[in-house]
This record gives C-alpha cells, structure tokens and sequence, in this order.
C-alpha cells in the first residue's frame, strides 16, 4: 500500500535553501520568467517499493483524500519535528491548504515558519525605491541599489513594511512608494507570487510524490540527459503532470544531476558547435569517464567472478552548505547513473553541519580523524559520503587528500561566488591549490553576471594558469523555482542557472633538434 506520508528531511531542505542568506546576490529576472507556463509529463507511472532508509525518517504530513482545508489540532495528528530538531513542548496546531488556496501574504499566512519570515524581512529588508539612499555597495547592474543615485537620493533607508497585494511579500516601506515604483515592481511581481505559493504549497500538507525517486534500473535502458522531461522519463521517474510539483522535484534534484549532466558519458555538453565543450574538456572528461563508466569485466556474485575493483571517485563539493543536508536518496541518484562505479562524496567547508548537530554530532579530532570527518558508509555499496567542517585549503596543505588523479578526482563548486566582493577573501588561499591538481573543477552560478564574474575574477587571479572546460552557460539541469532572499525580497535566485569548468593549465614537454 502506498504511504500517505511525505520525508521531513525533504521538506526541512527545501526550507533551509530559502531562509537568510549572508551573501546577497541580485538577479532581476524578466518578465518572461514569471509567466512562462510549461507542461511537464511523462506516461509511465511506477510503483516503486519504498526504500528502507526513508523507514527510519520522521515522517511528516499526511495527504487528505478530499484536499479539504481543514485545521487539524494536536490530538488529530501526530505532529512529527525536523530530523534532528528538539521535541515541541506544545504541539502547533497543522492546516491543510487546498492547491487553489495557496496564496497568502507572508505577514498572515497560515505557516508560524512564514510569518516568522515575514517579521525577520521587515527589521532587515530595505526598501528598494530610488527615493532611499544606498546601504550598500551595487553589486551588479541588475542590482535595485543601482537605481539610488548617491546624490539625488534625499530620503533616509527605511526597512520594508507594505507587503504588495498582488505577491503578498513585503517589498516596500510604505504603500506610496509602492504606487510610485510599481512599474519597476510589476517586472518581478508574477515570479515573486509564484514563489510565495511555492513556499506555501511545502506547509501545505499535502502529499509530495514528486520526492519518491526510483531505485537501479538495468543498464540496458540508457538515460537521456539532454533535459528535465527526458532525464526523468527515461528513469522512470513518477509522472509529474504540474509546474508546481516540477519545481519543487528539481529543487533538489538539480544538484546531483548538475554533476551527472557534466561527467556522464551521455552528457549534453559537447564539442560542436554550441556544445560548449572545449578540446582540453574533452581530454579531461574523458579520462574521468573512463573510470566512471569501466568496461564490463564479466565479474559476477560468485567465486569465478571476483574481479579487482577500481578506487572509488572522489567527488570533492567545496563550500558546502545547504546541498550537504540533502536527503541522502538524493545524492543516491549519482550511483544509479552510474552502476559500475563506485563514488565517494566529499563536503568541505565551515557551514557543512550547520542546524545538524543534533543528527550528526561532531567527532573528536583524534590521529586518526584529525580533521573530525563524519563518514557515512552504509549508505549503500557503492556510495561513500564524508564531510569535514574545514577549510579546504587547511587540509591541502597537510596533503590530507594526496595525492590526486585526473582519472578518480574531480571538485564541485556550487555558487561559490569566486568574485563576490563577501566572499573572495575565502577562495584566494583555495584557488592555486586547486589549480595544482590539474583535476576538473565545475562551477554554477545563480545567474549569467554571477558566472562572467566568477570567470573573470579566476582569469584576472591566475592569469595564463587556466585552462577553460566547459564555456559558461545556462544549465539543463537548473533548478526550475525560484527562491526568495530574506535579506531583499526584490533578489529572486535559481539555484544552479548556469555552469561552467576549468582546471590548471597542463603543459606538455615537446622535443627539438
């Protein structure tokens, strides 16, 4: 029988990828954005076994067979906390949302966790009509400070207090600011309501199918990753017939696809024209594919069919943060697009357990665990994953990961914001050490100016050390919603827009007369 239950942990990581953020990246996307309408299908319809690790899960909202929008109180449900979160002494009182009643304004919506949003945008946020002077330094030209002239601006900054009625998200200080700029707002209005409901429809309580992933599928079947409705058919994934429910599936899912789309044999990336590949991105794609696609071999369970296996590859996902959280059913998708290989994820970075410590408490530093690495190992027999709450450059230099090999290694970048003026100071240590390896290193970025600012600042650093993989572009794998920035409301992101490659020059040594 099918279960009526939804994985909190899915929940939980959707809604830390949308909390405050302490790098502010700006994005003004057009209006074409937020009145796109897409169909998504796929006829085949599985029915996939549960797997046993989601057992174990604190189990969250149940789906009503009606869709009636009734409050449920403490005695009609279980009220189940986040994986890894203190009990409630008092259990909140849960209300189902129909699929037509998810529009509320942050300010009164029915979630405690959206309104709680709301009050933090309102004593953090400021107001972005040009009347206002700068708070801070324009970051790029889709920037709303941009529009504050420094001198022309009269008024004091004032936190926002209007919530627009047409989004519901507070985004000005007062309703005559709103008025007066509301043709600079209408630009963004349609996807900031579109990210409202998003956020409503995971306090909705209804069922989340789209978070029942399919399990190993013969070889024979090839996967096709030229996009989203292709990868997920051919991996007879459940249908997804609704935008919403699309959006909130590559939420997640676009972080282990976005590596697989680059490295997989099958990749949609190429070096025809518009491909985006360059030659020296093919040489070092191929050597990684080589490892990750071996050959068969004809080992088999028995004793004839020993064979001596290769080391796993090493996926190294520096800057970790919220993609470390992820429910590990998630990453478990790399293995099933790779069945012969044997992978082993590494998160480094000072924000990789951050919010679970109650999950996974941090280890001691002994000699044989210097760095307090948590490792999880019986996640199946082919997925390994570590995580180290570090530095990188702090273990490259005591050669902790040495030595590396283009053919097992490479590393994952995600919005790592290289040339952010917030957090370059953080990569400037990193950068040369990961140029020595001469392994792929692949990058994503929120939007087209963060990626050209991210190459620019690599190129400008390491001038003439740098050989270029895979051009910066827009990714097939990005995620299809849009997520709000607490700190500015008008800052709409999409996680992984776009991706790129690079990795230290190699030289070759040619022989004269």
């Amino acid at each position: 029988m099918q279960s009526g239950y939804t994985c909190q942990r899915c929940l939980s990581s959707l809604r830390r990828a949308v909390g405050p953020s302490s790098t502010v990246r700006h994005v003004r996307p057009s209006p074409a954005h937020g009145d796109i309408q897409r169909r998504y299908y796929s006829p085949i319809i599985t029915k996939t076994t549960p797997n046993p690790t989601q057992q174990r899960r604190t189990l969250a909202s149940v789906e009503s067979p009606n869709d009636r929008a009734v409050p449920i109180g403490p005695g009609a449900l279980k009220h189940a906390t986040p994986f890894g979160a203190d009990e409630p002494t008092e259990r909140p009182e849960r209300v189902f949302l129909k699929p037509t009643n998810l529009f509320h304004s942050f300010s009164e919506s029915p979630a405690p966790g959206i309104r709680r949003r709301a009050a933090f945008m309102k004593s953090h946020a400021y107001c972005p009509h040009p009347h206002h002077r700068q708070t801070r330094a324009v970051l790029s030209p889709q920037d709303p400070e941009a529009r504050k002239a420094a001198n022309k601006s009269s008024q004091p900054p004032a936190f926002v207090n209007f919530e627009c009625p047409d989004c519901g998200i507070p985004v000005y200080c007062s309703e005559k600011h709103w008025m007066d700029d509301y043709e600079s707002h209408a630009e963004i209005c349609d996807t900031l309501r579109q990210a409202n409901e998003d956020d409503h429809d995971l306090h909705s309580g209804r069922y989340f199918a789209e978070f029942r992933y399919p399990g190993p599928q013969i070889e024979e079947i090839l996967v096709n990753m030229t996009n989203w409705d292709t990868y997920l058919y051919t991996r007879e994934y459940n249908a997804i017939n609704e935008d919403r429910r699309m959006r909130q599936a590559t939420r997640l899912l676009t972080y282990p696809v976005t590596i697989a789309s680059v490295i997989h044999e099958l990749s949609p990336y190429n070096i025809r024209a518009g491909g985006r590949l360059t030659v020296e991105g093919l040489k070092s794609l191929s050597a990684l594919r080589y490892t990750i696609h071996p050959p068969l071999d004809g080992r088999g369970p028995d004793v004839k069919g020993l064979r001596l296996s290769a080391p796993p590859v090493r996926i190294f996902i520096l800057g970790a943060r919220a993609e470390s959280s992820l429910p590990r059913d998630v990453w478990i998708q790399l293995e099933y697009l790779f069945p012969r290989a044997r992978i082993h994820l590494v998160f480094i970075g000072p924000e990789s357990m951050t919010n679970r410590d109650a999950e996974f408490p941090l280890p001691e530093r002994t000699a044989r665990n210097p760095f307090g690495g948590i490792v999880e190992d019986r996640l199946s027999n082919q997925t390994k994953i570590t995580t180290f709450v570090e530095y990188y450059h702090t273990m490259h230099k005591a050669n902790y990961f040495q030595p590396y090999d283009p053919y097992f290694d490479c590393f994952v970048l995600f919005h790592p914001g290289l040339g952010h003026p917030a957090s370059v100071h953080e990569w400037e240590e990193t950068l040369p050490q990961l140029l020595e390896t001469k392994v792929p290193i692949i990058c994503t970025g929120y939007t087209e100016w963060d990626m050209q600012r991210d190459k620019r600042w690599v190129e400008e650093k390491m001038a003439g050390e740098v050989d270029m993989l895979l051009e910066p572009g827009e990714n097939r794998f990005r995620s299809l919603r849009w997520d709000l920035n607490d700190l500015d409301p008008t800052d709409l992101t999409c996680g992984n827009w776009g991706v790129w490659a690079f990795r230290g020059k190699r030289y070759e040594t040619t022989m004269k007369d």
